[in-house]
């Protein structure tokens, strides 16, 4: 198993260690994606609602780095699911981003309410079919709309929170039966993870942090993609670091045993997780 990478049918290579940029906002979010950059990530996800695509691609652009090196992702907003907003929406995100195309196009959250989930995936494949992303996916959907999603686009991907004290197996398992992958944001369960005695015992042996072994966790297991967020240069560095050591089985276990059901993100609008 690659650990740094995730090979799809195409020949569409995905870094498995991304950075993500929500609540980054303004000169913050360009510096610390050109931090990222700088140090090594080639993974970089924003959003219409994040409100700094124009930051995030003024950072790609101005980090030297060919832009067929850096896999870029952005989401829909839901308000924008109805066919004509999609391809509308998404052609002002290019502009906003500078680019003539997105690595991944996702719909940010469920969005039934303001257009059938077939005729906004419809119009995303056509996106798709006329270059404007390379993938698409959806984010933050349960299970069985997970499964529904795929009897009707080609999706790669599911972006949702998940972290050593959120586990998702159900949607893991459509997943893998899919030959997708897991994008998990919120990783590091917003910084709760450096204080969970556990990690910190095995960070210890590891001469590792909290963070780093949390990270390390996610990339020893197949099919998982992390897009941890930092404004802090010196944590965006640390973030990064997690090639040096390796977990043993007997120390993943572990951590899979902090599973408690504890979610950050869970907005008025979200959908019944299952």
């Amino acid at each position: 198993m690659d650990v740094n990478t995730i090979h799809l049918a195409d020949g569409t290579e995905v870094p498995r260690l991304g950075f993500g940029t929500f609540q980054l906002a303004g000169e913050d979010a360009y510096r610390s994606v050109a931090v990222a950059l700088e140090t090594g990530y080639r993974h970089v996800d924003t959003a219409q609602g994040y409100g700094n695509e124009a930051e995030v691609g003024r950072a790609v652009a101005g980090s030297g780095i060919d832009r067929s090196e850096v896999f870029l992702a952005t989401k829909l907003k839901p308000s924008n699911a109805a066919a004509k907003d999609v391809r509308a929406s998404t052609q002002d995100s290019l502009r906003e981003l500078g680019t003539d195309h997105v690595d991944l196009l996702l719909l940010h959250w469920p969005a039934e309410d303001v257009a059938p989930l077939a005729e906004t995936l419809e119009a995303m494949t056509t996106l798709q079919q006329d270059g404007l992303t390379r993938l698409i996916g959806v984010s933050n959907f349960p299970s069985k709309m997970l499964a529904r999603a795929y009897e009707l686009a080609p999706i790669v991907t599911d972006q949702v929170e998940h972290h050593p004290y959120l586990g998702v197996d159900k949607i893991e398992e459509v997943l893998r039966v899919r030959d997708g992958f897991l994008t998990a944001y919120s990783p590091l369960a917003r910084g709760t993870v450096v204080n969970d005695e556990t990690l910190q015992a095995i960070a210890a042996d590891h001469d590792a942090s909290p963070a780093q072994v949390t990270l390390r966790w996610m990339l020893q297991r197949p099919g998982v993609v992390a897009i941890p967020k930092s404004g802090t240069p010196e944590r965006i560095r640390s973030n990064f670091e997690v090639d040096g050591f390796a977990l043993s089985d007997e120390e993943m276990a572990r951590i899979d045993g902090l599973e408690r059901g504890e979610r950050h993100i869970d907005p008025g609008f979200a959908p019944d997780w299952d």
